[in-house]
């Protein structure tokens, strides 16, 4: 539709640095509209109205108007109300960029007019790829300087920037600024012009996640050394130390789980008081959490059961609820069944009556099997028990209709 002229209102979600206002500037280019950028930070409600008049005068002599809002969460959803009656009137066609979720950050009635495009990260190589233009365009780049360029720096400036061309573009631009006509952009050059530590493992070419990836394979794997010396490897590099701590309550869930409840908790725990101490003596309770960490008990189970519940809810999108569980606040309700037949579990010393809470279409679907290790042994034996009560109540349930049968 845009290389037809037609463009339809949209907002691009996604980090800094992917391309969201060039983006916008292409469509508006592609469709013969003007391009008027917005910023949501610093311009309010009455420029909208502006804009929007300034819209409608260009409407009438046939051109269309792109407003560009910029960050456009930063404006309350009360204030995003003001494009609503003109997106829907088509006076602009508004595109919002946006790092925020778009279902918490933009009032639903707008959202429900606008497109949602998701933008990713770029790659390594598609980063190298904007800087080495950058380089080589005389124009509108940094070609007219001939700088003699390392591919090392390159690689370190793509890979550093997490995907952000921003970021690299910036940095390259200070490191030029610096160097000169006819300078040598090297890797040390790019660190200093980034202002940044880069990590001492990125030396011989790998790269933060690599490392992240052998801490986290270590945690899992219950040696406790190995998960230590990657650690250590990563805070002598610079690392932030909470991107340890992410990757550690991460794993806290996904492979310890319920196997020990304690070690999300001491996980976050460790966390707070790094964030008390500072480093180097928050670094004590980094190793001891890594040390738990690394020799508790394993389970996967809650990420299984979440895969299968997950998996379940896409199967069966509008399974209704059972009627016994649900509310019945109004006599209509009641009337209709609502509540009907609901047994309160704490009426019985065993606090537990066995009743049906899923839908019909999911009745005796097990999303979550106890592993064997820790605390999901005790688990296992609740479940069990459970189990056994509900047998017996339908046991009981079979005699009581056999004997209704029978009279």
């Amino acid at each position: 539709s845009i290389e037809r002229g037609t463009v339809s209102s949209m907002v691009f979600w996604g980090p800094p640095g992917t391309g969201k206002t060039t983006l916008a500037r292409l469509v508006a280019n592609y469709t013969d509209r003007e391009f008027v950028p917005f910023s949501a930070v610093t311009e309010g409600v009455p420029r909208v109205r502006d804009i929007v008049r300034e819209a409608q005068a260009r409407l009438d002599v046939g051109r269309g108007t792109i407003l560009f809002a910029d960050e456009i969460h930063r404006f309350n959803k009360a204030q995003q109300d003001a494009f609503l009656p003109h997106v829907e009137a088509g006076t602009i066609t508004l595109i919002g960029a946006t790092t925020e979720n778009p279902s918490f950050e933009i009032n639903g009635a707008l959202l429900s007019r606008l497109r949602v495009f998701v933008l990713q990260p770029l790659s390594a190589n598609e980063v190298r790829g904007v800087t080495e233009r950058a380089l080589a365009d005389v124009e509108r780049g940094l070609g007219a300087l001939e700088l003699a360029v390392d591919d090392d720096a390159i690689e370190l400036l793509a890979r550093e920037s997490d995907g952000d061309a921003r970021r690299a573009l910036t940095v390259l631009e200070a490191a030029a600024e610096h160097l000169g006509q006819g300078g040598q952009l090297t890797t040390t050059v790019v660190r200093d012009a980034a202002q940044l530590r880069f990590a001492r493992y990125d030396k011989g070419g790998e790269e933060t996640f690599n490392i992240l990836s052998a801490f986290h394979k270590s945690l899992r794997g219950s040696d406790a050394q190995a998960a230590l010396y990657w650690m250590a490897r990563m805070l002598e590099g610079g690392q932030d130390p909470m991107v340890i701590f992410r990757r550690a309550i991460a794993m806290a869930a996904e492979d310890i789980g319920l196997a020990d409840p304690e070690a999300l908790k001491l996980a976050v725990a460790a966390r707070d008081a790094y964030h008390m101490l500072g480093a180097p003596e928050g670094y004590l309770p980094l190793s001891q959490m890594v040390i738990y960490l690394a020799t508790a008990p394993k389970s996967n189970s809650a990420k299984t059961a979440l895969d299968a519940a997950m998996e379940a809810a896409r199967t069966h999108p509008a399974a209704a609820v059972p009627l016994h569980i649900r509310n019945a606040p109004t006599a209509l309700m009641k009337e209709l069944g609502y509540h009907e037949g609901y047994e309160y579990a704490h009426a019985v010393p065993e606090a537990y009556i066995p009743q049906e809470y899923l839908p019909g279409a999911l009745k005796g679907a097990a999303f979550y099997v106890p592993g064997p290790f820790g605390f999901e042994k005790e688990i296992a034996k609740r479940l069990a028990w459970w189990e056994g009560l509900r047998r017996r109540s339908e046991e009981r349930a079979g005699d009581n209709r056999d004997q209704r049968m029978e009279e």
